[in-house]
């Protein structure tokens, strides 16, 4: 073995033990949530005692609310690339989120799988990179966004919450940045040439502290990404804005439903609070310590759910089903897209 081959040899797992450290972190965090932090907060034999008290009725709530959620992941998709249609955007939505569940850099993962499918379907490169971009862009606008409306809410039933507080705080400057930087760079081509070359040699000079190579793109493809953005944009921007919200807030409602149906009264948890619990989740959960925020989504919306008055048992009763309509679902969907994605081949592109 050369010199340059044992230095290699020798620095691979200098690179790889913060994967290693993260991951077994985020396994440690899943295992004291269900096995230690959350039966300490209320036993799972009481758990189990009011979820057997479901109704007919609000099984079928759950069903119905749970088959909207997964209906409303393809149109976002649909919007952003013309000519995928609501079939292939189901099963690449499907496909992407159950990627981004099962690993830990979730969302990214998600996102290359997505780029991965549509380019395989035959979609051009532009048009598959703008989608990508604006699918991701509008969804992290929206998660940003939640809080700031939570905690206006809630200021309107005379309630202060300092974790969302805080959650609003960051979500409305890094919502103001974000903005910033997408109107620079779809004002004019030398704006977004610019903005690229700044982003780029930030990401660079990241990427030199972590001993990684340098970022592929830099002004140019922000320029390239401007020119193919902006006149979808300007015939789609509502549409694509509509789908999105109304692809997450039907995440909200399944939260909402199950805490109903699992007897967690409005007298213990109003509408504003619930959904201030469910913002606060969303942000902490798209921090990737763990698979899909598993673990982490969890501890987040039953001690604020407690902690705005719901009874421990059947928050987290409420919690875990949620949960888990929210999670098996896409799983065994994504499973079954990722088998048959092949066969979903568009007739004209």
């Amino acid at each position: 073995m050369s010199g340059t081959e044992r230095g290699a040899a020798v620095r691979a797992p200098r690179r790889s033990w913060p994967r290693y450290l993260l991951g077994a972190a985020g396994l440690a965090l899943v295992v004291l949530t269900f096995v230690l932090v959350l039966p300490r907060i209320a036993d799972y034999g009481d758990v189990w005692t009011v979820v057997q008290t479901l109704s007919w009725r609000w099984l079928a709530a759950l069903a119905a609310a749970t088959v909207l959620n997964v209906a409303t992941f393809a149109p976002p998709w649909a919007v952003a690339l013309p000519g995928l249609g609501f079939r292939r955007a189901l099963v690449l939505s499907q496909a992407a989120t159950a990627l981004s569940i099962v690993t830990p850099a979730g969302a990214a993962v998600g996102l290359a799988g997505s780029y991965g499918m549509l380019r395989s379907w035959g979609f051009r490169g532009p048009a598959v990179a703008r989608a990508v971009t604006l699918a991701g862009v509008w969804n992290q606008f929206a998660n940003l966004g939640f809080p700031v409306c939570a905690l206006f809410f809630l200021t309107l039933d005379g309630e202060v919450d300092p974790a969302l507080s805080s959650a609003a705080f960051v979500g409305v400057a890094l919502f103001g940045a974000a903005v910033a930087v997408l109107g620079l760079v779809l004002a004019t081509a030398r704006l977004a040439r610019d903005v690229g070359g700044a982003v780029a040699a930030v990401a660079n000079g990241v990427l030199r502290r972590l001993r990684r190579g340098p970022v592929r793109w830099g002004g140019e493809e922000f320029a390239r990404f401007r020119h193919d953005a902006v006149d979808l944009l300007r015939r789609r921007w509502h549409a694509l804005t509509l789908a999105t919200l109304v692809g997450h807030l039907t995440v909200f409602l399944l939260l909402f439903v199950a805490l109903r149906a699992l007897d967690v009264s409005a007298g213990e948890v109003s509408v504003a609070e619930a959904f201030a619990a469910w913002s606060l989740a969303r942000i902490l959960g798209a921090i990737p310590i763990t698979p899909g925020g598993i673990g982490v989504i969890e501890l987040s919306l039953t001690a604020t759910l407690i902690g705005f008055g719901g009874s421990n048992a059947g928050v987290v009763a409420a919690v875990l089903v949620y949960r888990f309509l929210a999670v098996a679902p896409t799983l065994l969907l994504g499973g079954l897209a990722a088998l048959t994605w092949r066969t979903h081949h568009p007739q004209r592109v």
